[in-house]
């Protein structure tokens, strides 16, 4: 395979794993090579602007984090989205051409067939079956404020799940490190100073 290149990728075509969607939903099909900034702008230009209730991403092999990572920016824009999501594995075809073929040698062009994980998310502004596989409810509004406000007084509770426990108070510290300075000072007298007596 030292001689072969790979010179195209196609994914096979597959409909949407939702049932009851209306023709007209947008799906978002997120590359590898895609930018989140332009994925989102027109992603939330859909929602905003032309008023879709509902958007689908979709990402397959290595663009399946990036797809999730839309997912989570647009809850986090919108709030208030129902969610569904369904994994899978698709077929994707790619062709490997021949950069230094023989006269007798092996065909030009290879074609290799993969099975490779993919992903593909709903989401709504209308409520979904919640019994379906895959559902997730809306996060409350007031979430984010809360886990913000919250994450230094409990970082057990559950509004804070999913965030790293708080630090501690940055003084507590600083307070040590200045009575480790201060203890050896402590002893010195103040009668006299170099043999001196004080105040003649």
């Amino acid at each position: 395979m030292e001689n072969f290149r790979k010179v195209r990728t196609s994914e096979e075509e597959s409909p949407l794993p939702f049932p009851d969607l209306p023709p007209d939903v947008v799906e978002m099909k997120v590359k590898e090579g895609s930018k989140i900034r332009n994925l989102m702008n027109f992603a939330m230009a859909q929602m905003e602007l032309k008023g879709s209730r509902q958007i689908v991403f979709s990402g397959c092999g290595r663009a399946v984090t990036k797809t999730i990572t839309c997912v989570e920016i647009m809850k986090r824009k919108l709030g208030g989205l129902h969610q569904v999501t369904k994994v899978r594995y698709k077929t994707v075809l790619e062709v490997w051409e021949n950069q230094d073929p023989l006269p007798n040698g092996p065909a030009q062009n290879l074609t290799v067939h993969k099975n490779v994980p993919s992903i593909c998310i709903l989401l709504s502004r209308d409520p979904l079956d919640p019994n379906q596989t895959g559902y997730q409810p809306p996060e409350p509004q007031h979430a984010l404020g809360m886990q913000l406000s919250e994450v230094g007084e409990d970082a057990s509770s559950t509004s804070t799940k999913g965030l790293k426990r708080a630090l501690p108070p940055p003084r507590e510290e600083l307070l040590t490190k200045k009575l480790q300075v201060q203890v050896p000072d402590s002893p010195r007298g103040s009668g006299t100073t170099d043999g001196q007596p004080d105040g003649h």
